[in-house]
This record gives structure tokens, sequence and C-alpha cells, in this order.
């Protein structure tokens, strides 16, 4: 079939794009849509147009394939220009996304209808660009400046019903959206309706008080630090106050072009390209099948086991979730009914709806009642003993062909499977706190895990709105095991004589939300402390914590205790300098021996996020991780590394491996070579003067397929 189809029903015609998954407004879709607007222009008997599309969705957006590739024509541009001025009456039919270019094709009808349900939206900014056919002039004109200003610069999609409220669409529709199309062309037909073209309609600026757009610029910066396509979309929204629609129009053409090329857009693209890659299992047999999950059981209601039951109930999934006792049951409802209030309180969810997602989780005292469950996740305490008894209870209760996870973040995943008689029904879902929020799991491949349970794992995260990321087994799996560098050279950073203030703020200037030691605050000091205890000594540089184990030993746990690295006033989470924390630490610099010096930001910062590439690049080639950009994603919805920097491989391409092996070099020489220490693939890469993405995607293409 033609990737852009056409058929007549009487006197309406239909233009269908056929390009799945998502309809991608891909070179082959948009000259064959300007091929059929001809078609149609020369039939007398058609008096009006559908723009449609087959599938599961309308347009969901541009290429992205294309860009940063030499332009191919017809351009987007071209496409709407035919829309908006055929002479037949132009109806867009939307369901499921209609999103960035899609949106904009929709735009440039003269009429749209909508099913219930679609999602409408620019979304081009959390790529790093804006609107770049018109989507800037024309959906004001049609939602008003306040409304297309906020769906631009924050690039959330708003539903069909608040589309249809603020003036996008025109008409809601249940059913066969391209029915209820031809009967609303029809129908307009049959009225004489005016060819409304959007380009030519009025914009309503009444409501826009003086100093309007400074004040939003004001806002915006605050919310999208180190980001330059919001002020970019502010200014091409703003030009539709002094500029005519064709002006406006090469405006937002220019801007669009400079976002485009800025750093920040390559390196989100990158980003939205490894979340779409990630997912994918190299060498998987097409053959295999996931297994069904109908059921889900939780050991342990306490602040990971909530989070979890919460995240598969907010997928519409049944949870029974084991604890203790009944009155520990009905304190892990309380909190997480208490989580939901949150929710309720930002108008994400009503009353109603969080009862119903509460109703799904069924507690119980008694493992039995993991019977019927599909899958069941362990998620108590990092102790190993207690983990290996929880397993082999359930390999007694469990069904054959029930899947048993654990959620350690660090423990051994094949020594946990070896306490079950189903090894391969085992692996790792290592789920980020809060876990009904984080995007990440880390999916943990043991070394007898099934394919399709490992196939399963993957399915299942992207249902319940998580980013599944495969790690092998190993310390820390890919996340924790890069933390402990970035962490013990913050420790190491203070004793020679930075300020922790100091580290926090390099970290935070170069994008992240907090630096180490704020961080470490707000998850608590004691959880770093305890397991540190568990493993030998060896793995770790006791010095670096020398200033947060005193801290703990003291009862300083962080937020939790008001006090840690920094004190807290009550009820508040903004750190503040201690007197107390800094006498412990010129106490611990003292003790450790030490020669204090200034400490300059670009130091803090390379001695920080150079041990990530290290430990990285290690992580590759140990076959941990499949792909650089597989880091990256764990780094960024994990770990909060800024995604407009690409994430901790891609950022390291762009310095420069070459640049960083050497300086590891260096700091080998001058910190001790215990862990400045390049391996093979490092070292390979900067002999070769080869980046990760660029050597993976040479060497491995297959991974990406």
């Amino acid at each position: 079939m033609a990737v852009v189809g056409f058929e007549k029903r009487g006197e309406v015609a239909l233009i269908l794009v056929d390009n799945p998954p998502v309809n991608a407004i891909s070179r082959q879709v948009r000259a064959g849509i300007i091929d059929r607007i001809i078609q149609v222009q020369e039939d007398p008997q058609v008096k009006a147009v559908i723009l449609g599309a087959i599938g599961r969705t309308f347009m969901a957006g541009a290429d992205i394939k294309e860009f940063g590739q030499p332009p191919l024509e017809p351009g987007l541009p071209a496409v709407l220009q035919a829309l908006d001025h055929t002479p037949k009456l132009m109806v867009a039919a939307l369901f499921g996304s209609a999103l960035g270019g899609g949106l904009e094709l929709a735009q440039a009808c003269h009429y749209r209808i909508a099913l219930k349900g679609t999602k409408l939206g620019q979304p081009e900014v959390n790529l790093g660009l804006i609107p770049g056919a018109g989507g800037s002039q024309r959906l004001p004109r049609l939602v008003g400046l306040k409304k297309a200003l906020e769906m631009i610069v924050s690039g959330r999609p708003i539903s069909a019903e608040e589309a249809l409220e603020a003036g996008l669409v025109d008409r809601l529709a249940e059913g066969d959206i391209l029915e209820a199309a031809v009967a609303f062309a029809e129908q307009m037909v049959a009225e004489h309706a005016a060819l409304r073209r959007t380009s030519m309609l009025d914009v309503d600026t009444s409501d826009i008080e003086a100093g309007f757009f400074d004040a939003y610029r004001q806002k915006t910066a605050a919310r999208s630090r180190g980001l330059v396509a919001p002020e970019l979309a502010i200014e091409a929204v703003e030009a539709v106050t002094s500029m005519n629609f064709s002006d406006g129009v090469t405006n937002e053409r220019r801007l669009f072009m400079q976002a485009l090329y800025s750093k920040e857009s390559e390196a989100l693209r990158h980003v939205f390209f490894a979340e779409h890659v990630v997912r994918r299992i190299p060498h998987l047999d097409p053959m295999i099948k996931p297994r069904r999950i109908d059921a889900v059981g939780v050991v342990g209601g306490g602040t990971m086991g909530g989070g979890i039951s919460m995240a598969f109930a907010n997928a519409g999934i049944p949870v029974t979730m084991l604890e203790v006792s009944d009155q520990a049951i009905e304190a892990a409802k309380q909190r997480m009914r208490a989580n939901y209030q949150g929710a309720i309180k930002r108008g994400k969810l009503t009353e109603a709806e969080v009862e119903e997602r509460l109703a799904l989780i069924r507690g119980t005292t008694n493992y039995e009642d993991f019977g019927e469950a599909d899958l069941i996740i362990e998620a108590v305490f990092e102790q190993m003993d207690l983990k290996k008894e929880i397993f082999r209870e359930l390999d007694r209760v469990a069904r054959p062909g029930a899947i048993l996870a654990t959620n350690t973040s660090y423990l051994d995943t094949n020594a946990i499977a070896a306490e079950t008689n189903r090894p391969g029904d085992v692996l790792g879902l290592h789920f980020f706190s809060p876990a009904n929020l984080m995007r990440l799991l880390e999916i943990v491949k043991a070394a007898k895990t099934h394919p399709e349970v490992l196939l399963t794992a993957v399915k299942l995260a992207k249902r319940i709105s998580k980013i599944g990321v495969i790690s092998a087994v190993c310390h820390g799996f890919i996340g924790n095991r890069m933390l402990e560098g970035y962490i013990r050279e913050a420790g190491l950073l203070v004793l020679e004589g930075a300020e922790p203030q100091d580290v926090d703020q390099v970290i935070y200037d170069f994008g992240f939300a907090m630096g180490p030691f704020a961080v470490m605050d707000l998850a608590g000091l004691d959880i770093g402390y305890m397991l540190r205890r568990q493993f030998p000594a060896e793995r770790f540089d006791a010095n670096a914590y020398r200033l947060l184990d005193r801290l703990v030993e003291m009862g300083r746990k962080g937020q939790k205790t008001g006090a840690g690295v920094y004190k807290y006033e009550a009820g508040s989470r903004q750190p503040q300098i201690d007197p107390v924390s800094e006498g412990v630490l010129a106490e611990e610099r003292k003790a450790a021996g030490f020669p204090q010096r200034r400490i300059g930001d670009e130091e803090i910062l390379l001695r920080c996020l150079f041990p990530l590439v290290l430990e990285g690049a290690k992580i590759l080639d140990e076959n941990v991780a499949y792909r650089p950009g597989d880091i990256d994603v764990v780094w960024i919805n994990g770990y909060g590394f800024p995604a407009y920097k690409g994430g901790p491989m891609y950022w390291a391409d762009k310095v420069g491996v070459g640049k960083i092996e050497a300086a590891i070099e260096i700091f080998g020489e001058t910190h001790g070579g215990r862990w400045w220490q390049a391996g093979r693939l490092l070292k390979y890469l900067s002999r070769e003067g080869l980046g990760f993405e660029e050597y993976y995607r040479q060497k491995f293409p297959s991974i990406y397929e």
C-alpha cells in the first residue's frame, strides 16, 4: 500500500497516511500528501477532503531521523502551505496523538475533529526545538496567545476535551474517526461553511498586559535552566503581536534553525533516540514472546515496596502486598494514601481515582496468597541472608511460570536466584525511589534468566510508564556502580580543602538539580553507611567517607533528622551551612593528614564526573550494559544528570575521550593510581581517536536495530 493512500466517499476524499508505527512525517509522507492534494484539486466531484491516518495514531510528529541531515524536499512548510491554500474544504481527523509536525498539519487544515482521548501538543521543546512549520503562528490564532505560549513552552500535550474548549478542535467524536470526519465534512459542505484558513485569522491580544512577555521569560527561566529552546519559543510566539503571518513564519524558521543546531538540542535528540533504542534486546529470537502479567505480588510495604505497589496499581494491575502484620499493612496503605494526596492537590487525580487504585492493592501476611501472582517482587532491606530466605519461600509458593524479581540495588542477583529451583525465572527489577514516580527501572539479567523473562520485564516497564534499562549482574549494576566514584571524589575533595557547598555548587552549575552532598542528605546518610558495612573494605576508600560516617555516628542522618552535611529548619528542605558539620570536617581533615589547598571549580567538576566516564567504559567493556546510550539513560533518569548534556557517555564524547584518558593519567599520578586507572576500552578509543557512540555504532550496528 502507498505511504499516503487515497479514497473517495461521495463528494468527500480521504488522504490517509500509513507510515507505521507512529506515522512520522517522513519525506515520502510529505511528498505523498502534496501529490494527493494536487489530485483532489483536479477532481471537480470532490467538495471536501479529510486528512487522516491509518494505524494507532494520527501523525505523531516529524521524522526525527532526518534532523541534522541535509534538507529533503518537500519540507513540511511546503506541505502546510499546500493545505492552507487548497480551494477544497480541509478537515483533519485526529486520533491517538497529534504532536509537533502532526499538529502543525492539523492546524493548516480548515477544521479539526478529534476522537475522544486524543492528545494534542507541540512538544518540540523537549528535543531542544521549537515548532518549525508555522506552529508558533497558527496556534495562537486558534487558542489565544496565553494558551499557545503555555503549550509550546511547556511541551505538554492537552486532551481532546481541553482542545475543544480552547478552540483547537471543532468537534469531538466517538467510534470510527474517519466515519465521523466524513459526516462532519458533509455537514460543512451542506452548510456552505467557509474555508477557514488559520493563517488568515486575527490574533486576540486584548488579554496581554504590558510587560507580560518579560514576566513570562522570568518565570520560565527558573524552570528551564540550561535550555535555549524555551526562550526561542517565547520569542517566536511574541512575534505574533508585531508581525503578519508570513513574516512570523519566516522569523519562526530562523529561530527553529538556531535551536536545531544548538548543542542542547543535539544532546536532547541523542537522549530521545537512546530512550527508544534501550528497549531493544540484541540478538533476541523474534519467535520469543513475553509472558502475561495480570497480577503482581510485592514483598514489603515500606517506602520502596509501597511505591512499587503504587506503580502497578497506577497501571491498573492488581497487587498483593505482603507485610509482617495487619498493623504494618495499614501503615503502608496510609503512606500510599498520603502519597496520592499530592496528585490530588495538583489536579492529576480525583479522590475517586485514588480509591480505585488503592482498591487494587490488597494486603496480606501470608505467603500462600502469592499463589496466583504472575510476578512477585521482593522489596526488603539490602541484607543478603534475608533476601535468600524470602526467595526460598517464594520458590515454594509461586506457581510454575511465575517470575520472581529482587529489587536489590547492589547485591548479587545470581546468588539470590540460586536459592530457587527456577533460576531462569529470576531477575532483578531495581526501582528508584520514589518508585511510583521515578521513571528509571534497571532490569538485571542474571546468568540463567530466560530470554522471555527478560523480554517480559522490558515490555512491563513500558506498561507501568518506566524506562527499562537492561544490566548484567555486577556490584551496583550500572547506576550505583558508577555512583561510587562520583561520591568518593566528592568526599576526598572536601578533605583536601574544598567545602561541601562549593562541590555542590559546581555540580549544580553543570546542570544537576542538586550536588552530591545535598543529595546524600536528602536520601539519608545512614543508607550508604549501612551498605558500606556489608561489603569488603577494599571496595572503598575509607578516607572519602570520614565526614559522612562521623555525621551518621553523631545521629546526623540528613534531612530526616534535621541535620547531616547541612542543617535544615523544621519543615524546610533548604540546606544551610552548619558550624557543627564544619567542625567535624576540620577534625577529619586533620586526622586524614591531607595537605590543605584551594581547589578550583574545574578540578571539582572533572574529579566528580570523570569517574563516571571511567567506570562507564568498564561497564561497556564487561558487557554489563549493551550500549553507551543505555548508561546515559540510566544517569539522566535515575541520578539527575542534565538531559541537555546528553548523559555521561555522550558528554565524554563531546569533551573528547582522548582528553579524558590523559586527565585520568594525570589524576592517577597526583592522587594515587588505585582509582584512576583507565580500562582497556577507554585506552583503545583514546588511541584510535574514537568516541563511545561512534565506536559502538560502527562495530556493533545490530544492537541498535
